[in-house]
């Protein structure tokens, strides 16, 4: 199957199973409770296998290091720009953290940032937006699940909170992360036999996209109007220019930079919801944000990149 043809099969895999969550939910008698446990199931069996084999088979050097790093800066200063909007707005502690995870987690992986860099840079766009994402496993289990963990659960001791870090499966795919690094690093290469990335992968993201229709409701894009155009401003408007800014005083490989401005104006990303389900944040704030964004993005921000890029891609190279 070609990458095109994978794009489009993965793409129906986002709405398929966000429509069936969306008018199925009635059926259920405690949403909340089945949205967390399929999402748990993902942690520990389908995204475990994903990281260890695809982390397990990447080569890098040091130059092609600035990818991830870049990403980090991207979504720090994401974060930033909303913990900012978010003490403007006068949220509370659970919504803030909803808008700061949201603001700062974008869609940079295959089904939106890797797949537009595949579309305007071709083969090498793809394959360094794949080093790219290198940064995301980390950031999010090191950085944005404990910071979500630490708001449900209040300030608590450091030994008590490092216990329950180090023993929750939901880390199972860090630990993956560290046993294919484990293997890599001294040399161990990756065995060539088959190994069903595709359906993992489409199971993956078509669990994710269900529990995400699960709390959806249309009414929730209205309640969050303000935090909808907020987060707009902060995803294709902020985060952009300061990427612009920053890759004017330095002078990289032209498919880096390109790489590194297209990956900044990429939407939010379903891990958003993904924390605020199962850390009892605000679900239905982060999922009307995360709707709203990746539709502003479809309808609106991936037309505008495709029509001015060459005037883009001119300014950055």
């Amino acid at each position: 199957m070609d990458f095109s043809a994978r794009f489009v099969l993965f793409q129906a895999m986002i709405i398929a199973p966000f429509a069936l969550g969306y008018f199925t939910k009635r059926r259920y008698a405690r949403p909340e409770a089945l949205t967390k446990r399929l999402i748990r199931v993902n942690l520990t069996v389908f995204e475990p296998l994903l990281v260890f084999w695809s982390i397990w088979g990447l080569e890098m050097n040091r130059e092609l290091w600035f990818l991830p790093t870049s990403g980090v800066l991207l979504v720090l200063a994401g974060m930033a720009i909303g913990a900012v909007l978010a003490w403007i707005r006068g949220l509370r502690e659970r919504p803030r953290a909803t808008f700061i995870i949201s603001s700062s987690l974008a869609n940079h992986g295959f089904t939106m940032g890797g797949f537009l860099c595949y579309l305007l840079l071709g083969e090498k766009g793809l394959a360094l937006s794949f080093l790219f994402i290198a940064y995301f496993m980390p950031f999010i289990f090191l950085v944005i699940f404990p910071y979500a963990r630490l708001v449900q659960t209040g300030a608590r001791s450091r030994p008590a909170w490092i216990k329950d870090f180090v023993l929750n499966l939901q880390n199972m795919p860090l630990y993956a992360m560290a046993a294919a690094m484990a293997l890599r690093m001294p040399g161990y290469v990756r065995p060539d036999v088959f190994f069903p990335t595709d359906v993992l992968l489409m199971v993956s993201i078509g669990l994710y996209y269900f529990t995400l229709g699960v709390n959806f409701t249309v009414r929730d894009l209205w309640a969050f109007n303000h935090d909808n155009l907020l987060l707009f401003l902060v995803r294709f408007l902020a985060v952009p220019a300061l990427a612009l800014l920053a890759l004017a005083g330095v002078r990289l490989d032209p498919g880096i930079e390109a790489v590194i401005m297209i990956e900044s104006f990429m939407p939010a990303a379903v891990y958003s919801v993904v924390a605020s389900v199962l850390f009892d944040l605000d679900a239905k704030r982060a999922s009307s944000l995360f709707v709203f964004n990746t539709v502003v993005f479809l309808v609106v921000v991936l037309p505008a990149l495709l029509f001015f890029k060459t005037m883009l891609l001119d300014i950055i190279l």
